[in-house]
């Protein structure tokens, strides 16, 4: 990777002496964490779970927010990216009939992993209580029945405010208005302007190579990747729903069968095979449970041997649509990412077919 100011100038953004980003043509990164913690604390805290309810008190308390959150914005289209954990404290109190106090407790809400690229699923949340009493226990299973609806309610208009933008999104209003305001003109044609304005112009002699069709809104990815074992081996790990569910730690149910399905990683990943050469071919329909219901992309995964006892593996997936059905734009980059770090790195790491 050149460092930055380096390498080819095509390809190098000039900062503008006035220090603006025309309509965010180039790409543009802002950070989201501090944001993310004050629109978190403002959603999660101080909400009083149970008034009395049973003789029982909740409310929740200060919200601790860690990991990274930001977004990327490039000619008016966000994509956001986040992997962050909350917890959420909580106070609890019991009370008898007479309104005396049994017991006062504290607690956390623990949501350890929220991230884009399971926005579409309900995080996993754990509520504990300092507290073993049976009344501890019972404020706690009251937080859980009450209180956890709400939270998820919570988390679930944060993930939409963040896809929406987060502070971005107020920025780029303002942006389209003034651009308007100061245009006399839409906003579409304050870009068109400022874009020809940044960008060098073609040769007049020179005639534009036609560009090959391709389907908008979709894309396709290609990794090649070497393991240390014979393509059994690797042929056998990619469709034993065991193996799956040990390098993944997650549910897995996997046909060994032409035209028998799959389903992968709890269920976020489901699909059918469509051709399967032992040892050599595994081509697939694929989809997230998060894409427009419906659409699958096509996986086709070959193995080839170079030498004895060096596997590699070549994927080509189709039509991975760009955005999911919540509008998310992270879909390619998350699917990319899948393979590499969660299916081929693990299967390296469990099985010992590092090279």
């Amino acid at each position: 990777m050149a460092k930055f100011g380096e390498g080819d100038k095509r390809w190098i953004v000039e900062e503008r002496a006035d220090g603006t980003n025309v309509h965010n043509w180039h790409w543009a990164e802002k950070d989201c964490l501090p944001w993310s913690r004050k629109r978190l604390a403002q959603l999660l805290e101080n909400i009083d779970i149970l008034t009395g309810e049973g003789g029982l008190w909740i409310t929740t308390r200060n919200v601790e927010v860690e990991g990274e959150a930001y977004v990327n914005i490039r000619k008016g289209k966000i994509i956001p990216g986040y992997e962050i954990s909350v917890r959420l404290g909580w106070t609890g109190e019991a009370k008898d009939g007479n309104g005396n106090s049994l017991i006062k407790v504290q607690g956390n809400v623990d949501l350890p992993y929220i991230a884009d690229e399971n926005a579409s699923d309900e995080p996993e949340l754990k509520v504990s209580v300092r507290d073993e009493s049976a009344l501890g226990q019972r404020l706690r299973e009251a937080f859980i029945v009450k209180g956890k609806p709400i939270v998820l309610e919570k988390i679930a208009r944060y993930v939409k405010d963040i896809a929406a933008g987060g502070p971005a999104k107020d920025e780029l209003e303002s942006v389209g208005k003034t651009t308007k305001s100061s245009n006399g003109s839409k906003p579409g044609k304050a870009v068109a302007a400022a874009a020809a304005s940044e960008i060098a112009k073609p040769a007049a002699s020179t005639a534009p190579a036609p560009k090959p069709k391709v389907r908008e809104g979709f894309k396709t990815i290609t990794l090649t990747e070497r393991f240390h074992c014979r393509p059994a081996d690797l042929y056998s790990v990619l469709l034993d729903e065991k193996r799956w569910r040990g390098f993944t730690q997650s549910a897995a149910k996997i046909s060994t069968e032409e035209g028998g399905t799959f389903s992968i990683f709890d269920g976020a990943v489901t699909g059918v095979n469509l051709q399967l050469q032992e040892d050599k071919l595994i081509t697939q329909r694929w989809r997230f449970s998060s894409w427009t219901d419906g659409h699958y992309s096509n996986v086709c995964l070959t193995l080839e041997e170079p030498e004895i006892g060096v596997t590699v593996v070549k994927l080509t997936q189709t039509d991975v649509p760009e955005e999911d059905r919540f509008g998310n734009a992270t879909v390619v980059e998350n699917t990319e990412r899948g393979w590499r770090d969660l299916i081929f790195h693990k299967i390296r790491a469990v099985f010992g077919y590092g090279l």
